[in-house]
């Protein structure tokens, strides 16, 4: 068996463990990943974030729907959508980002160690490839970057095509087969809401489910309530407080769940959304003396170190919030920290982006958590349909939310709802991590017409109340 040696190893090539090997790698340390020959790139590139949002964009596309505004709602680039319509954006984007992964990882001659790793001891992985000799590779400081999975019930008989978790449905293996006319999604999580709203896109008949009465709770209530006002009107049946008791086939051959409450909601199809499961559980963590808890996860401090010292963890597989963006600067932060060198981290200041139809993003606080807090607040509003731009784009429903301190006018939050919420909101972040006032936002000229705009109105709304 042939071994290895290594200044880090790190375990999985996803978005924590891809820039926490080159972070290290640049810091001039020796550096391998080790991750299955097929999942280059992890969850984030094959079945999540990247898939997922190009699966958006080609709905966005094919359902015409940034055209309804000027058209009217039947409008759509083509009546009948099949899988291979959506998943040939998909596959292609796909393959790109892998090369792009290969690439940089080659480029800061980053070694990658092909196969399943395994802890033989706190320094110790076997890594078994699908076909070949497993071999051994030692480190001074192990990464765990493994990612997550969607968590499984025994109520729910996940098959992959009538019954389907978020990584089976964005599968590019469907073919010709048309989308679904009706959905129940089962969970009403950021994965489900997003799925919920593409497949209402398409003029699917959709219905979520969730035990929980309040969902997204770190989302901004009124900036929630607007989303779901516009799921409704896209024909979406929100059903919360109702727990899901079994999911089975009814005499009609669909889909069916029966609730808690005694209801029973049939569709063609099921999507189960109901929460990850850490791949923590797939390590042998007990022979590094590493405990993970029931859904898999590896505890850290803030540092994102373990119980071991000179092992770290980062991006899905410690938790909340599970972002694609998050586990990027996780990975580098405790590279640094593995490495001694100086880092800063503002948590409190990490954007949040929900690829909904229409999506939303935010920074900052909330109004819930400044009102629970006592902290006083201010709001200022800009409406899109107020914006030229957002006229010109068919964007009439979108605001952007700021909400400030009225006596420093130091911006405390930045709340968004609209086309391109996802990248307006960085103007919102740049402002408040330099310690920026409303009136930085009302002196700023801004491009004309664009949506960013939005800031200078919201701004004069804001100082108006004032």
């Amino acid at each position: 068996m042939s071994h290895e040696h290594f200044d880090l190893l790190i375990i999985g090539s996803g978005p924590a463990g891809q820039k926490g090997a080159i972070n290290a790698a640049k810091l001039g340390k020796r550096v391998a990943i080790a991750d299955a020959r097929l999942a280059l790139g992890g969850t984030c590139l094959h079945t999540g974030t990247i898939p997922s949002k190009s699966l958006r964009e080609a709905v966005i596309h094919l359902s015409g729907y940034r055209q309804k505004a000027f058209y009217g709602k039947s409008y759509a680039v083509r009546r009948r959508i099949s899988f291979a319509d959506l998943s040939f954006r998909v596959s292609e984007v796909i393959e790109r980002e892998l090369e792009v992964v290969r690439d940089q990882l080659a480029r800061n001659r980053v070694d990658v160690l092909e196969g399943h790793a395994r802890f033989i001891d706190p320094r110790t992985l076997e890594i078994q490839p699908e076909n070949g000799v497993s071999m051994r590779a030692t480190a001074d400081a192990i990464l765990i970057a493994c990612g997550a999975r969607p968590a499984h019930s025994p109520t729910v008989p996940v098959d992959g095509v009538r019954v389907s978790d978020s990584d089976q449905f964005v599968s590019t293996e469907r073919g010709g087969q048309e989308v679904t006319r009706s959905l129940i999604v089962v969970g009403a999580g950021v994965i489900g809401i997003e799925y919920a709203a593409m497949a209402a896109a398409l003029g699917a008949d959709v219905t979520i489910i969730d035990q929980r009465r309040d969902v997204l709770e770190f989302v901004d209530r009124e900036i929630l309530e607007a989303l779901f006002y516009h799921l409704r009107d896209n024909g979406v049946t929100l059903r919360f407080g109702e727990k899901v008791l079994e999911v089975g086939l009814d005499a009609r051959d669909r889909v069916s769940a029966r609730l808690e409450s005694g209801k029973t909601v049939a569709a063609e199809t099921l999507l189960y959304t109901v929460g990850r499961q850490g791949n923590g559980d797939r390590l042998g963590l007990e022979a590094a003396g590493i405990e993970v808890d029931a859904r898999g996860r590896v505890p850290v401090d803030s540092n994102f170190q373990t119980a071991v010292p000179h092992i770290h963890a980062a991006g899905d597989v410690i938790g909340f919030p599970a972002l694609a963006s998050t586990s990027m600067e996780q990975g580098r932060i405790a590279t640094c920290h593995t490495f001694g060198v100086p880092f800063e981290h503002s948590p409190e200041l990490l954007p949040y982006g929900i690829y909904t139809l229409p999506e939303i993003s935010m920074v900052g606080k909330t109004e819930e958590e400044l009102t629970d807090a006592r902290v006083p607040y201010e709001v200022g509003m800009a409406h899109f349909s107020e914006l030229a731009r957002g006229q010109m784009i068919g964007d009439r429903t979108g605001r952007l939310k700021l909400l400030f301190d009225p006596e420093s006018l130091k911006l405390l939050g930045v709340h968004i709802i609209g086309d391109g919420a996802a990248e307006l909101v960085h103007i919102g972040q740049t402002v408040m991590s330099l310690g920026g006032t409303i009136e930085f936002l009302r002196d700023t000229v801004f491009n004309y017409p664009t949506l960013a705009e939005g800031y200078k109105v919201a701004a004069f709304d804001g100082l108006n109340k004032l």
